[in-house]
Order: C-alpha cells, then structure tokens, then sequence
C-alpha cells in the first residue's frame, strides 16, 4: 500500500525557514504503532496525520500528531501545515477547516491576506518554584516557573530577549523531568514577546517554532502587558512569526506556510 506525504515549513513565508512538519492524509487509522513508527522515520518534530469525518455535522477531519517519540496532546505548526495541504492539495473550498482532535475541536481559516489563523484553547499555569532540575539545566532561570498542566510544560520567564537567545539548557538534564518540555520567553526588542522551547521529553531537542505553546504565553503576556493582540517571534537557529489574539477562552494563532515537498510512503 502506497500514502501520500507532505512536507511543509509552517510559520515563515520562505523555505527553510519556520518549522518543518511532515503530513499525510489516510482514508482510515493505521495502527498506532505504525504511526508512531513513520514519525520516527520521518524524524522532523511532528507528523500530522488526519482522517475525514464526513458523518460528523461538527468537525471535518480528525487530527493526532506525533513526534519521534511521542504522540502529543497539542500542536500549531503540524495543525497549520494541515490546513495548508487541504486548502492548496486537496481542493477544500470552504472557508474554514474544523478540526478533532485530543484538544477538543480546532478551527483553521484563511485571512484576506493569506495567512492562516488557528483557533486554539486557551491554556492555563499553575505558578510553583522552579524544579531543581530546571535549575541545574538552566541556572540562570528565576526562581519562579509556570506550569501548564494541560501539556506538562514548565514555562520560564527571563530578564531580555537576549537572554532567551544566549539560553543553553542541559537537555539531559531537562529529559529527567519526565514531562514535555520547557518554554523561554521574555519581552520582545521588536515584537511584543519571544520564545524558545526545548522538549527533549518527546524527542525534540529544540523545536524551531511552536504554535500550540502560545495557546499559554498568549493569555500570560496578555495579563503582563495588557492588550489582546501581539507580534510574537520564536527565536531558533530556523526563526518563525506568528500574529496572536486573545478572545476569552480561545487563543488565535496565524503564520504564514511554504511547501516543500511531496511523495509517496510505501507499507
């Protein structure tokens, strides 16, 4: 049996840039074993896999993602990378895109000037002293960190941009913690907020540019700064732009894609 797949760099406007996410419609689910198996053969931070619900009058597809290591509750980049392959391959001609997904249903639409715009949940922290672990891995973190338990993410928040630039966690260190990963971020020297996230929880070292952990640091910037709108930059050695809006219980996350490649796998 022969698939198709995709490759998409998600949240820049130019190749190589953003982040790379490897996608592939299936007519039904493989095993999961198999899925998390293709992952790892495709070793980019997440392979997208969708199905069409067409006897669902709620959502329109169903989507899971996986890293090389683990099937994750949340991601933008492979979500905004979906959405692309639909609208540009696939021949969608509705407005928007409904998905289902293990973080309820997520929305995707086109913006007048070709941006695509994730409608994400809003994710909340639980504010705890910074674990030891993080500690020695970073040991200019503060001594305050936020968790997100939605994700089992720690969130750290830092003096300037350059110290989010200059950060060099110990990722063995990191992998220890046994949860996701680990977000950077501070205010921006030319956009509002940036970030970094390290997830060697799930077999990223450093993922180039993360749409779902804005799902937090939108609504936590929003209490910092006021304002429900915001530039945001994720600073990785790829870099990625991404245009934020906080509406209640829902976070829009828009970037922009570039197709790379597509081919066949063969099972």
């Amino acid at each position: 049996m022969s698939y198709p797949i995709y490759q998409v760099d998600a949240f820049t406007s130019k190749l190589f840039g953003g982040n790379p996410a490897a996608v592939m419609p299936l007519q039904s689910w493989l095993e999961d074993e198999t899925l998390q198996a293709l992952a790892l053969e495709n070793y980019l931070s997440e392979t997208a896999y969708f199905v069409a619900e067409e006897d669902d009058p709620e959502v329109d597809f169903h989507i899971r993602w996986f890293t090389p290591g683990a099937e994750v509750p949340l991601c933008g980049h492979a979500t905004l990378a979906s959405a692309w392959i639909i609208f540009n391959k696939l021949g969608w001609e509705k407005e928007t895109i409904r998905f289902r997904s293990k973080s309820g249903v997520l929305g995707v639409r086109q913006t007048d000037d070709g941006w695509l715009a994730l409608d994400f949940p809003r994710l909340d922290w639980q504010e705890q002293p910074t674990p030891e672990l993080v500690r020695q891995a970073l040991p200019e973190a503060p001594d305050t960190a936020l968790y997100v338990p939605n994700d089992t993410n720690y969130l750290i928040v830092m003096d300037s941009e350059q110290a989010v630039i200059d950060a060099k966690p110990d990722l063995r260190l990191l992998k220890q913690l046994g949860n996701q990963g680990l977000i950077v971020t501070a205010r921006g020297d030319d956009c509002d907020f940036v970030s970094r996230y390290f997830a060697p929880g799930v077999g990223i070292e450093e993922d180039p540019v993360t749409g779902s952990i804005h799902s937090v640091l939108v609504p936590f910037w929003a209490e910092r700064l006021g304002g429900t709108t915001f530039e945001a930059r994720q600073l990785s050695a790829r870099g990625g732009e991404l245009r934020c809006e906080l509406t209640g219980d829902r976070v829009n996350i828009s970037g922009q894609a570039a197709f790379y490649m597509e081919g066949q796998v063969y099972l």
